[in-house]
């Protein structure tokens, strides 16, 4: 029987480049003005219900 190597090309250097992309960056966008937008009425309904 003939034994065969197989080999997987790898390239040098990082596989995927880090970084945030631009549907990241309008997700968290997107949250934090809901975050900030029902502020104001989270704490005037905690300031009647107390």
């Amino acid at each position: 029987m003939k034994s065969e190597v197989r080999s997987i090309a790898v390239r040098p250097g990082p596989a995927v480049r880090p970084g945030f992309t631009i549907q990241d960056i309008l997700w968290a966008v997107g949250i934090w003005s809901v975050i900030l937008t029902l502020m104001p009425v989270i704490i005037f309904y905690m300031l009647l219900v107390a």
